[in-house]
């Protein structure tokens, strides 16, 4: 998809992402695009810099490209369909302040956009294929534990926030729809999910209901492509889902898809020991965040039509109960 603005550069979005801003956001999604160059000529004129190449390919949910800054850096410009789980991006990386994250140089609250730090060369940690992740497998134990390390230098106290900046989502609300997803479950989730994984799921509701320990800057989406290499550090996370939960959060997406690789009990707990220490968390709370996030996935797998991913949802469940 080609797009160009008023001046004489023009933008693209690759295609894929394009059609998933169509199917997921409707017509909410198709004003975005309509809008889309309009906010890229305005975001890099307040700014003072140029799109230098087209969109970066990877994403769902924005339009991620090069830029050329006043200095003749280089530079990133994002601009995201803003939805509940992506809003705290810039306050996320706020309060990293660069440390273990990508630099946020720039904020424009009305339309979601951010000037970014460049992560060159960029490759990431481990290459997503998608469902099952790579995450679990012998090779990437190493990785694994890299990226545990940055994630708790990452998990931090909120930090006092300009008045622009959009408040962290709350983990607590993610546990309070999953309190009204599972204990009465529509009947098209019923007729999936066995009775006890909704049993165990009502349990873990009312366990990570209340947080262990004081309220920290945590990442709902914690796979390993969303660490790369960089000039700067040797490995830089972008694209953080931050929220505002307990540490042992952090452990629940990348806990959930290493058991993928091997869903079995035996794997499911190596896995979450060798997690949980390695962020340094309540091996029990780890795989309770764990459990709940393949719950989880079963739902949307049913909600999204996509029978062809219960089987492996459900393994993962099972082995994690």
């Amino acid at each position: 998809m080609a797009l160009r603005h008023a001046g004489s550069v023009a933008i693209s979005l690759p295609p894929d992402v394009s059609a998933n801003i169509e199917e997921v956001f409707g017509t909410r999604g198709r004003r975005w695009l309509d809008d889309l160059p309009e906010v890229v000529r305005e975001r890099c004129a307040a700014w003072d810099s140029v799109v230098t190449g087209a969109g970066f390919g990877g994403g769902t949910h924005s339009y991620v490209a090069p830029v050329r800054r006043a200095d003749g850096s280089g530079a990133v410009l994002k601009v995201p369909v803003v939805d509940t789980e992506n809003v705290g991006e810039p306050t996320g990386l706020f309060c990293y302040r660069g440390e273990g994250a990508v630099e946020l140089y720039e904020f424009d609250p009305a339309t979601g956009a951010m000037m970014l730090e460049w992560a060159r060369p960029g490759v990431e940690l481990v290459t997503q294929p998608g469902f099952p992740s790579l995450e679990g497998e012998p090779a990437n134990i190493g990785k694994v534990e890299i990226a545990c390390a940055l994630y708790r230098r990452l998990r931090r106290a909120p930090a006092d926030l300009p008045a622009t900046f959009p408040a962290l989502p709350s983990v607590a609300g993610i546990v309070a729809e999953w309190a009204r997803t599972f204990p009465t479950p529509e009947p098209e989730v019923e007729r999936v999910i066995p009775g006890v994984l909704l049993d165990r799921a009502t349990q873990w509701c009312e366990r990570l209901a209340r947080p262990d320990g004081p309220l920290l800057v945590v990442n709902r989406d914690t796979h390993l492509g969303n660490i790369v290499a960089a000039e700067r550090e040797p490995w830089l996370l972008i694209d953080p889902k931050a929220y505002l939960g307990e540490a042992a959060f952090d452990a629940g997406f990348l806990g959930m898809i290493q058991v993928q690789s091997q869903p079995t009990p035996e794997h499911a707990e190596t896995v979450i020991r060798r997690t949980a220490a390695g962020l340094a968390v309540d091996p029990q709370r780890a795989r309770g965040w764990a459990f709940m996030r393949a719950m989880e996935e079963i739902v949307w797998a049913i909600e999204d039509e996509e029978p062809e991913d219960l089987p492996l949802h459900l393994a993962v469940a099972t082995a994690l109960a």
